[in-house]
Formats: structure tokens, sequence, C-alpha cells
């Protein structure tokens, strides 16, 4: 079936605004934190798979980083293995690190690299324990307790964060024109590992990298304002105003936190994207009106 003369106007308009976005950003690195729905549907995984590649294609050098704590749930829960949260945080013992090693380092990781590679892409897919990727030490929680002067340090088992990550790992693999796709699993110097927030190892993975851009997959359509408008184009001037106001809270804290720590740390840009788009990365990196929040290490 022919498309319209619209149709073909709009097509053709689209192309040739992704035009001078190819080649601006050819040998650049960008990291891709990818969870929330674009994990779990199987359109969207299709669809951000398809971008990928594509990436890849024109000269630009994806890495991948997942999550995978709905998948990790669904384990513990068949198991009979009861999550406790602290902050947010799941307390991983012993026997919740070997589930999380197992969904996140095996099914979902594996899963995401077949994806990419049957779209046409070369992914290899690793965690932080291969090559001493992600080297990580533990996370300790500080929780303020009724009664108490000082507040409460909670240790919540193999929870960790980024200690310093070996590069040479990811750029042996995107100089060879592979794709990394990264499980957020650290190893400290004893040999123990560590389960890390995907969202804090892909910033600090764009810092170490000098990306281009991060870009965070979610499940909403960006950082919104009061009256729900998409906010985009942000200074990290204003990304504190917004966090002092109220206007950033909750769930979204943590990401807007990994955004800004990025750009004030080399990082060019970085982007907060609805994964429930379909092509939402490309149409967020290669139009000009893109899909989410841009924030820069502006004033």
């Amino acid at each position: 079936m022919s498309l319209t003369r619209e149709e073909a106007i709009h097509t053709s308009t689209i192309l040739s605004e992704a035009l001078p976005y190819i080649q601006k950003f050819t040998g650049s690195t960008l990291i891709v934190k990818f969870g929330g729905n674009a994990m779990t549907d199987e359109k969207l995984k299709r669809s951000f798979a398809r971008d990928i590649v594509l990436m890849k294609l024109v000269g630009i050098n994806p890495v991948v980083v997942h999550g995978g704590g709905p998948q990790i749930g669904a384990l513990l829960e068949k198991l009979g293995i009861v999550s406790e949260f602290v902050d947010g945080m799941r307390v991983t013992d012993s026997k919740t690190m070997d589930v999380v090693e197992m969904v996140l380092g095996a099914t979902v990781n594996k899963e995401i690299v077949t994806l990419i590679n049957n779209a046409g892409g070369k992914a290899v897919g690793l965690t932080g324990k291969d090559g001493q990727l992600i080297m990580a030490k533990k996370m300790l929680v500080s929780k303020k307790t009724p009664g108490l002067e000082e507040p409460e340090i909670i240790d919540i088992g193999h929870v960790g964060e980024v200690d310093k990550i070996n590069t040479q790992v990811i750029e042996m693999l995107t100089d060879s024109h592979f794709i990394p796709v990264i499980a957020p699993i650290g190893v400290d110097e004893q040999g123990a590992s560590y389960n890390i927030n995907a969202d804090l190892v892909a910033g600090k993975l764009a810092e170490v990298l000098k990306a281009q851009k991060l870009i965070l997959l979610t499940n909403v359509a960006g950082l919104q304002d009061a009256a729900g408008h998409i906010l985009t184009g942000l200074g990290t001037a204003e990304v504190d105003a917004l966090i002092a106001d109220g206007t950033i809270s909750g769930g979204m804290l943590p990401k807007i936190r990994c955004a800004l720590e990025a750009v004030q740390n080399g990082v060019t840009s970085a982007h907060i994207i609805d994964g429930r788009v379909d092509h939402a990365m490309l149409l967020e990196i290669f139009t000009d009106q893109g899909v989410g929040t841009l924030i820069t290490n502006e004033a």
C-alpha cells in the first residue's frame, strides 16, 4: 500500500530532520538505561532493539544497562523468599543475591542480547563481574529512628554502590563494533557480589566513558510541573530549584539526581524519556522537539 502525499511529506521531513543529529553524534557514546514497561511489552522490546541497532549502524556507540526489579520480585515470590525494602531498596541476603544474579545476569541479560542480535546487531552480555568491569562497595543506609539523636546505620546486605569502572572492557567491545549489554551486578576486592541500582550504574558509566548522552527510560512522560506539562531544556540550577520546591519528589528524585550528577561530571546531556512510547529514543535523539526531559550542565 502506497503512502498518501501527506504521509510521504511527513516521513521525508522526519528523515531530513534526523540528518544533522546523525552527523553530530557519529562516533559518540550513548548510555541507555533500559527498564520499565519497555522491558515487559513485547512490541516495545522489539522496538527498543531496532533503535539500538540503528544507532550503531549510523556510527553511534550505544551501551545498554538494564534493570529487572519486577522479574526478580516474581522469582523470589515463586521461591517463597520474602522481600523486604528499606528506603525503596531491596534488602539482599545471600539467597536473594543468588536470585538477583540468576535473573539479571542470565535471564534478562540474555533476552536483551537475543533481541538486539535478532534485529541485526552484535550484542554481548556482561555483568559487572566480567573482567572486573564494575568494582563495588557495600551500601549502608542511614535512617532516622525516633528516640535516637544520631541516624541509625542499616546494613541491607549485598546492595552496593559503584566504586570504580574498568572502561577497557567496554572500549574493547565498542571498538570491535559490538554492543555491550550490562547487568548492574558489581564485585568487591574479596569477590563478593553486589546488586547495584541500574540508574546509578548507567550514570557512572556515562561519566567515565565521557558519554555524549545518558538516556533513562521510565514509565512516565518525563519530568512534569504541577500542571502536568513536560519540562525540558533544564539547566542544573533549574533542577535544583525544582527539587527545593517539591516539584521533583518521590520515585523521580533518584533518577533526576543521577542525571544531574552525570551532567555535572562531564556528560553533555541527560534525557529522561517515556519508554512506553514506540521508538522513544529515536524521537528524543534525532528530532527537534524530542519526547522527554533534557537536562544539561547550564546554570
